[in-house]
């Protein structure tokens, strides 16, 4: 079971090196690792080409750099990587052992967030269980997922936030997810940049008025003026 790592990425020069670098050993059992670029204008693609199989283009947005990326990939399964998100220790292994012992055709890792606010083990462990209860993985989990089942399921809906929420939602008619435990360890820095309670007060009412037919375009709009982090 191949593993192709597919990690969406804009502006993303002060850290890309360290979390590509992370993904070496990955690599060197046989996993592909490919970045996926949304037009940086800092050199985030000069720095992860070494570092990667392949560096590519795709239009500004992150279902539309997973996609294009998932269509570029070799891999029996695709991993769905944040920039700011590290994977835990065999996580290829973990991957297949995990779709092969459920015959499931998706799933997610439990998260946890570096940081210095205490909320931040608050927010992981409501996010981990809330995934549980309604099957619904986030972005920050690593998502991965066979590549016939990402295929029948149309990819990434082409949206401009919740792409995730709205993958999880079309997923779950195939199944529920496989929910490993191992945790994926993702940055806090956007949750402290505008204060953590504050982002997570913004998550909760952009999420809610998502599931009650907001626009997503209207809702990335007060996200990115939130300045908050899925």
């Amino acid at each position: 079971m191949k593993l192709s790592i597919i990690v969406p990425v804009l502006d993303e020069a002060a850290g890309i090196a360290h979390a590509l670098s992370a993904l070496a050993e990955l690599r060197a059992r046989g996993a592909e690792v490919l970045v996926v670029d949304g037009g940086s204008g800092d050199g985030t693609r000069a720095i992860a080409a070494p570092l990667a199989d392949r560096v590519l283009d795709a239009p500004r947005g992150r279902a539309a750099q997973m996609n294009a990326g998932a269509r570029e990939a070799s891999g029996d399964v695709l991993l769905f990587l944040h920039a700011d998100t590290r994977l835990p220790a065999q996580a290829d292994r973990l991957v297949a052992d995990g779709l092969d012992a459920s015959g499931r055709d998706w799933g997610r890792f439990d998260v946890a967030i570096e940081g210095r606010s205490p909320l931040l083990a608050v927010v992981a462990a409501f996010m981990n269980a809330r995934s549980r209860l309604t099957a619904i993985a986030t972005g920050d989990q690593a998502i991965f997922v066979r590549r016939g089942a990402f295929e029948a399921a149309g990819g990434f809906a082409p949206i401009a936030l919740m792409e995730d929420i709205a993958f999880s939602k079309a997923m779950r008619l195939r199944g529920p997810p496989l929910n490993l435990r191992a945790r994926a360890v993702t940055s806090g820095r956007h949750w402290e940049r505008r204060g953590t309670l504050r982002t997570i007060v913004l998550m909760w009412r952009l999420r809610l008025a998502y599931y009650f037919g907001a626009d997503p375009a209207r809702l990335a709009e007060r996200y990115g003026s939130g300045r908050a982090a899925r």
